[in-house]
Formats: structure tokens, sequence, C-alpha cells
């Protein structure tokens, strides 16, 4: 009963955790990107690591916050802009090659040895050299706050792992879950919806599918810089925890909640991290090591997830809060 009991607590905390948000954000963007446009970004993790070293190399040479966040957003427009220039005109498979290229340089750049007096090469950049402005910024002081069954900081600047985090990580999922519902409600959104389904047709209105087509790459890019931000306050920037593996969680998430939803990529996010942490936790209580030992079971859960996905993709390729009719331009 207690090893129950201390599952629901873990993961409830994993459903929670700034990690979680971030993911969030960034699946949002992949979802105008594609389930509302219809563009295969198949490098959102890239854009994410713009955003996160957009961001900490502001703070370590003196920017401040703001400033920090500024930059990390510019940093995501000019690289949507640089990939969307040469491709947009084309076919989507074009996008979807150029970005995973161009997300794999990004992280090869980040990991040169020759670059590690600045993005910190392989190691990266550890959190403390850069979260001290997000911390500063914090209203809630010291101590710690228990509700329900979790205790954290209210401020913890040496790791991150606190309250302040968290309600800013999740009210910013909240503002951006209302701002993209009321811009696809909007005509601007009607028109992405329309280049989804029938560019040609949107052409003939007299609209200029390759302007929209900029505008939602560069906002969804915006979004995954942001979403990499987040990641890395209460952790590092780690330019490999940035790879294509990252891209492909991000896709299992807003397929498993739904592309073209708006609840979705909240949804699939807390479902993916949960079940993953109630696959390891089950199996290493109940499988014993001569079997499977930790890092055969971590392996394993990803194993999994895998198989899920196609499954999903199988049997209901417009996730759990979908419409089928939805994803009728990609049938």
């Amino acid at each position: 009963m207690d090893f129950w009991v201390s599952l629901l607590q873990q993961l409830t905390e994993n459903a929670i955790a700034p990690v979680t948000a971030a993911y969030v954000i960034a699946a949002i963007g992949l979802n105008i990107h594609f389930g509302f446009t219809g563009l295969m970004n198949m490098g959102q993790a890239g854009f994410m690591l713009l955003g996160a070293y957009g961001f900490a190399l502001t703070i370590i040479y003196g920017g401040g916050f703001w400033l920090a966040v500024l930059v990390s957003i510019l940093a995501c427009v000019v690289f949507a802009a640089i990939l969307g220039i040469p491709t947009l005109r084309l076919r989507g498979d074009y996008l979807a090659i150029v970005t995973i290229c161009a997300a794999e340089i990004v992280r090869m750049v980040g990991r040169l040895a020759a670059l590690a007096p600045i993005t910190g090469g392989s190691t990266g950049l550890v959190g403390p050299t850069y979260r001290g402005p997000f911390t500063d910024l914090s209203p809630l002081g010291t101590g710690s706050t228990t509700i329900l069954w979790f205790t954290y900081p209210n401020t913890d600047p040496g790791s991150g792992n606190d309250w302040w985090t968290r309600i800013v990580s999740w009210g910013l999922v909240v503002v951006l879950l209302a701002l993209t519902w009321l811009a696809m409600r909007s005509p601007w959104g009607r028109v992405l919806k329309g280049i989804r389904e029938d560019e040609d047709a949107v052409r003939s209105l007299g609209k200029s599918s390759y302007a929209y087509k900029m505008q939602a790459l560069i906002i969804g890019g915006v979004l995954g810089g942001l979403g990499g931000i987040l990641t890395v306050l209460p952790a590092s920037v780690q330019p490999d925890g940035f790879s294509r593996t990252l891209t492909f969680n991000l896709w299992t998430i807003m397929l498993l909640g739904g592309a073209a939803t708006i609840f979705g990529p909240l949804l699939g996010a807390i479902i993916f991290f949960v079940v993953r942490i109630a696959i390891v936790q089950i199996m290493g209580e109940f499988i014993p090591t001569s079997i499977l030992n930790t890092q055969q079971t971590q392996a394993l859960s990803w194993v999994f997830i895998g198989v899920a996905l196609m499954l999903i993709v199988i049997f209901r390729p417009q996730g759990i809060l979908g419409k089928k009719k939805e994803l009728s331009f990609n049938a």
C-alpha cells in the first residue's frame, strides 16, 4: 500500500513539475506549426536550445532577465526566418528535412570544444550562473510551503525546484493556451486552418499563404524558445538534452493529446510524463533486478512509449481530444 501511495505522490509531482509545463509550451508551438498550419517542423528542439542559450548567455554576460527573454525571442525569430525563407514556398517535406538538420547543427555547434568558453561545450552551462535574475523577481520570500502533499521551497536559487518556478511556468501555460484559443478563433487562425486544408484555395482568395506560414513558423518557434527557457531554469543548459529525441517526445505529446486542439498539448504532456514514470516505478518494484536492472527498465519504458505512439497513429490518429476531420488534410 505504501508503494502505491508513494507512486501517486510521485506521479502528481511530475505532473506539475516545471519541465512538464515547458514541454506543454513547446508542444503548443509545434501544434501551431503542424496541427493548425500543416507545417512539418521536425526541429523544435533547435528552437528550444536557441531559446535556452540566448537566455542563459545574456544573463551570464551581464544582461537582465527581461533582456535575456528578448534576446531568446529574437534568436528564435531569426532562426525561423532563416529556415522558412528558402523552404516555405516548396513542398512540406522540404521544411521537415531542413528543420531536423538545422536543429542538429545548433546542437553540434553548442557542443564544439572551440566554443566551450562561451557555450560550455558538451558539459553545458550550469543553472546557478544564470538563474539569479529570475529568482530575484520572486515575491514569495524564503521558507517552504506545503499544499496537499506537495512541499517545496518558496524560492530556491540553488536548484529552481520551488513554488516560484512552478507558478511562473504554469501561469505562462494558462496564458498561452488562452491566446492560442483566441488566435485560432480569429480570422488569422481561420486562414492558417485554410492553408492546412487547401493552400490553393487560400491563394485564390488573395491571401499570401507564404506570409501566413512564415508567421506561424515564427510564433511556434518563439514558443519553443520559451519552452527551452523553462526547461533549463530548474536545471542546466545541456546541448545533448535538446537532441532529436526531444523533438520526437514533443511530437508524441502533441499526437497523444490531439493535434489541432487547444488542450491537446497540455493533456499529452501530463500523460506522457506520468505514464513513463509509472512504467519505470512499477517495473522496478515488481520485476527483480536479476531480470531487469534500472538502466534496462528505463530503456524499456521508452520502448513502450514508442509502441503506444504507433498504436495511436494507427487506431486514433486524431489523438485523445482531436477530431478526425481536423486531420483530413493529412489523410
